[in-house]
């Protein structure tokens, strides 16, 4: 027993921090099958237009980045696990309500046609508000400080292999056989949540964070952005991941791409909408062996940078594999920065302001997700699908320039010393 006791990484000798990773990894398949199966709903049932998936990404973004500023200052004064159940619950709920609505003799939603549709990803936008400013530092309180940066990779790639599944599973079930089957997706997200749901409750967590001096909800929400504002390295951390998935968002295009550019279906959009989770997990077991420590600094400003690099070469791909290959690669040097992040959030905040830092990380990174994928839509509009996404590369590459220019100390970040 204990020859495999020694291999077994020891963050998951911790059995909360295990019920953890299981909930995130089925929360986040739910999530990004549900999201997945509406841009697919969006495209192929209602309109082939790039700039109505940019919408549906500020639809959610919007609520999302309104909803943080409070739901950062709650996850400081409540009881985080709590808050992450009920918005588990919600997210339940509403994939019940998406299920009932995709069943072929249900027609209360349909009259509504997309509205529906920018309505639900609205109110799930509010959700996620609550759920990111409150999981991350649920996390953090289940670990000892000396493995936050194996937290942090562990987190990472539960997250990406999720995310990998998602997508794949709603490509593939969507277009079983030419038909548009979102029932037996939303079918799926129903279970998804309810296994996560069950995990959580696993976690024995009382602590409820209280607050030395009682803040109204507006000071304390200036306590938080004052903090990540005056900390250089949190801020400039922030600003490169929000930036290269703001520019970089060609995510968000998949489904034009392959169709017009690739020439293929449905079912083509679920492997490559994941290959960039994909590359994420191959690179998160290599960072699992060798965690970015001493040369932190130089290692995010380079993988920020090469996002940016194989961004371009992807808009560029005309054959599958070949955009394929390079999503992969996106996403395996994103995830050096991810974790970087992470780690320099956890170590460099206290555990009374954890939920309302989380929360500005959820508006610069959550949100920029859905903001991109606006930017894109919006800029292949104007610049066309292909000259967007070179654009967004190239973009994200003067960012990583600029901010080295303007914080020098960063390529010198050495996580071992924090």
């Amino acid at each position: 027993m204990s020859f495999f006791n020694n291999r077994i990484p020891e963050i998951f000798t911790i059995k909360n921090y295990r019920y953890f990773i299981y909930a995130r990894f089925f929360l986040v398949m739910g999530i990004q099958l549900q999201m997945s199966t509406i841009n697919l709903q969006v495209y192929y049932q209602f309109t082939k237009e790039e700039f109505i998936l940019g919408m549906i990404g500020l639809a959610e973004a919007v609520p999302f980045i309104i909803t943080s500023f409070f739901s950062g200052h709650y996850a400081d004064v409540l009881n985080r696990k709590k808050i992450v159940i009920t918005a588990i619950s919600f997210l339940l709920l509403g994939a019940v309500l998406l299920y009932i609505n995709s069943l072929p003799f249900v027609n209360f939603l349909k009259s509504f046609g997309l509205t529906a549709l920018f309505v639900i990803v609205f109110i799930f936008g509010i959700i996620r508000s609550f759920l990111s400013a409150s999981i991350q530092p649920l996390m953090a309180s289940l670990i000892p400080r000396n493995l936050y940066t194996q937290s942090a990779t562990w987190n990472s790639t539960a997250w990406h292999i999720g995310a990998i599944l998602g997508p794949v599973i709603s490509g593939l079930v969507y277009g079983y056989n030419n038909a548009m089957n979102a029932d037996w997706c939303y079918a799926l997200n129903i279970v998804f949540y309810s296994i996560a749901l069950f995990y959580i409750f696993m976690v024995k967590y009382t602590e409820t964070i209280v607050n030395e001096k009682k803040e109204r909800l507006v000071d304390s929400m200036k306590v938080g952005l004052n903090f990540v504002f005056s900390n250089k390295m949190i801020l400039s951390a922030l600003s490169l991941d929000l930036f290269a998935v703001l520019f970089g968002g060609a995510v968000a295009l998949i489904p034009a791409f392959t169709d017009k550019v690739l020439g293929l279906g449905p079912e083509a959009y679920g492997l490559l909408r994941t290959s960039p989770a994909i590359g994420a997990v191959v690179m998160a077991l290599i960072l699992a062996i060798k965690p970015p420590g001493k040369n932190a600094g130089v290692a995010l400003l380079v993988s920020v940078a090469a996002f940016g690099v194989f961004t371009i070469l992807f808009a560029l791909s005309t054959n599958y594999w070949m955009a394929f290959f390079m999503l992969f690669l996106t996403g395996a040097f994103d995830n050096i920065s991810v974790v970087v992040r992470h780690t320099i959030i956890q170590l460099m905040t206290p555990d009374n302001m954890r939920g309302r830092v989380s929360a500005v990380n959820s508006i610069f990174i959550g949100s920029s997700n859905e903001i991109g994928a606006f930017e894109s839509g919006l800029a292949a509009r104007f610049l066309g699908l292909v000259p967007s996404i070179v654009f967004g590369g190239a973009m994200t590459i003067a960012v990583v320039l600029g901010i080295n220019k303007a914080n020098p100390k960063l390529k010198k970040l050495d996580l071992t010393d924090v």
